[in-house]
């Protein structure tokens, strides 16, 4: 780190964007949305949402644009634009890059599409909901045994969750519900966990997240039975995303605000932008051009100069890439001691 960059600690408290842990808990507002919206729709409406609306956010353009691979991209760019980050975890980022090539690039010629989705999936859920639990454990003292069973219960109910959403359509309907009853008991589990293990949640603040976290998953449970499986994906989507956006803005202002450490950041500088928007505004910029434009430019170059077609090379290999090394490098980026830590300061 340069001899000039200060951590959030050395910053004065009027200098200092903290992550407070009220808007953090504000974002779980979207689950008592969606459930007004889904008894709307059964009482007032006749069902034209739960007619009209996709089975997954996936399947909107704009859906992916604003909330799926914005905050993967500027998680990219947060540690790649950073040289100091880059060099810390070169030897993980590798290494992960080889093993994502040959498990996904060479593996996908003999492993089964199903059980490289199955993979995929369970991957996805379990780095949504590790984020989330984590935030929460900031605030309750709970053991690693009991913390360790919750996450268990609301990873696995949420995999099928998410299974029997995403593979409906090739499942029998007795698959189906076999699934929805492993999915319901494992939730029922939880739910039972919780109210066992709450004495561990100290303060107010740290119950309502241990429970907000709890209702994340049984929302996206009785909306997937109820068939509403936009609202199931789009509630813990959009509270991951919006979650991790906040860090990823009091990290980068806490850290470039004095002085920019960074190509990025002159710029912006220069430009006057306003610190906050900059990851933002690069990251929403280009999750736009590569959705909408990505595969197009890559399939015309790859024409013009081998004669090859080449279809989904950025939406589904360089941004899959992304993704994949978005789970792995979160899941110790932001972990105490790493060099993300030291911008990074929590308020009530």
């Amino acid at each position: 780190m340069p001899a000039h960059a200060l951590s959030a600690q050395a910053l004065p408290d009027d200098k200092l964007l903290t992550v407070s842990f009220k808007w953090l808990l504000g974002l779980y507002v979207i689950i008592p949305l969606c459930l007004i919206l889904q008894l709307l729709d059964g009482w007032f409406w006749q069902g034209y949402l739960h007619e009209n609306l996709p089975s997954s956010p996936k399947q909107f353009l704009l859906f992916q644009i604003i909330f799926g691979t914005p905050h993967i991209v500027a998680s990219s760019i947060l540690l790649v634009s950073n040289s100091q980050y880059l060099k810390f975890y070169q030897s993980k980022i590798i290494l992960m890059t080889l093993a994502i090539a040959v498990v996904f690039g060479l593996g996908s010629l003999f492993i089964p599409y199903q059980a490289l989705y199955v993979t995929v999936s369970a991957w996805t859920v379990y780095h949504v909901i590790r984020q989330q639990l984590g935030v929460g454990r900031g605030l309750c003292r709970m053991p690693d045994w009991f913390f360790n069973l919750i996450l268990c219960l609301s990873v696995t109910a949420g995999i099928f969750v998410y299974i029997g959403i995403f593979l409906k359509n090739s499942l029998e309907v007795q698959q189906l519900e076999a699934i929805k009853l492993i999915a319901g008991s494992l939730c029922a589990g939880l739910v039972c966990s919780v109210f066992a293990g709450q004495r561990y949640a100290t303060t107010p603040l740290g119950k309502w997240f241990m429970w907000s976290n709890v209702f994340l998953v049984l929302s996206s449970f009785y909306l997937f039975i109820q068939q509403y499986y936009f609202f199931a994906i789009l509630i813990p989507r959009l509270v991951h995303d919006a979650t991790a956006y906040i860090f990823y803005v009091a990290h980068d202002y806490n850290k470039h605000q004095r002085q920019p450490q960074n190509l990025m950041y002159r710029c912006a500088a220069f430009c006057r932008l306003p610190i906050v928007i900059v990851l933002p505004l690069s990251s929403f910029f280009l999750a736009f051009v590569l959705q909408s434009y990505g595969d197009g430019l890559v399939n015309q170059l790859t024409q013009f100069f081998f004669g090859v077609e080449i279809r989904k090379a950025i939406t589904l290999g360089f941004l899959g890439y992304l993704a994949l090394m978005h789970y792995y490098t979160e899941a110790f980026t932001w972990k105490h001691g790493s060099p993300y830590r030291q911008f990074i300061a929590f308020s009530k």
